[in-house]
């Protein structure tokens, strides 16, 4: 048997991931100097306490995990047996980096254990499904080698597929500019995105009002998921302070792919990858074929009213 561990940026519950016996390895933001736990909800109020400092034009600032905090961490495991640490997605940060060369060293230093890191390329909720595969894998049975394998051909077939009735905070990532993000907020342009093959953030299209935003999302989901509408594998979602969208999103999920397997966990953004994204976001997880290696010519692919 081994240690599954994650990072908190799998936008699971805490409950739900101490439930399925995985450990976490916490980012964390600073306002004003002061450090705020990625805690996944422990405390109730973390959420409601972070967008009021976006309310209040607060821009909360985030960092990589360094080195010597994953050494300490991925040690405090590897003492008790096997490893195997998946990692957000260097297409988001190179924070994973320093994970892979802290486990480089605790193989070293530890060399009757195993420990492996991974990097997902992916995000968020979509991120915390993959963990939760592997969960089921290791609740089944499976040995560390055989889910290193699903793993390598699975990540990159699991698509994060999502939209933004919020542009200000695309900004600051650089996929809008400062007057592209004023007009388009005012004719309430929703940006169509995604994750690409190395887990980077595409903004490939768009379209107007948030209701078409959702229809979009759900075909380009029939065009990618396996079978089509006949998809048959789990399907999350995640969002930015707009359950209700997120419902809406759900409900269309319901009636296009009916034989999804499983209930569609909702899930809420969490404070770290929310710093970027700011509200208004609404992401959708399934698998499908290979995410896109994106270049210049499959972006802009057209307006939609």
């Amino acid at each position: 048997m081994f240690t599954l561990s994650c990072e908190s940026t799998v936008d699971l519950p805490w409950s739900y991931i101490q439930s399925r016996k995985i450990s976490v390895i916490e980012y964390s933001y600073l306002v004003n100097d002061q450090e705020y736990p990625d805690d996944m909800g422990r405390n109730p109020d973390s959420m409601p306490q972070f967008y009021r400092f976006l309310e209040d034009g607060v821009i909360p600032k985030t960092s990589q995990i360094t080195e010597m905090a994953y050494e300490a961490y991925l040690e405090g495991l590897l003492q008790k047996g096997d490893v195997l640490h998946l990692g957000f997605g260097t297409g988001m940060t190179p924070s994973i980096l320093n994970g892979i060369a802290a486990g480089e060293k605790l193989q070293a230093k530890y060399p009757d254990r195993r420990i492996i890191v991974i990097d997902t390329t992916c995000s968020s909720s979509g991120y915390g499904m993959l963990v939760d595969d592997v969960a089921d894998l290791r609740d089944a049975g499976k040995d560390l080698d055989e889910i290193v394998e699903w793993i390598k051909c699975h990540s990159r077939r699991l698509h994060h597929q999502f939209f933004s009735t919020t542009l200000s905070y695309y900004r600051r990532s650089g996929r809008l500019s400062g007057p592209a993000a004023a007009i388009g907020t005012l004719l309430s342009i929703c940006p169509i995105m995604r994750l690409d093959y190395d887990g980077k953030i595409v903004a490939y299209n768009k379209v107007r009002t948030k209701k078409n935003a959702i229809l979009r999302t759900a075909d380009e989901m029939e065009q990618h998921a396996d079978r089509g509408k006949e998809y048959s594998g789990k399907c999350w979602i995640c969002h930015s302070n707009c359950l209700s969208v997120a419902e809406q999103m759900k409900a269309v999920l319901q009636e296009r792919f009916p034989k999804i397997h499983g209930d569609i966990r909702i899930c809420d953004i969490g404070t770290i990858i929310a710093s970027h994204c700011g509200p208004g976001t609404v992401a959708i997880f399934f698998y499908g074929d290979e995410r896109p290696q994106m270049n210049d010519s499959s972006k802009n692919e057209g307006e939609h009213e």
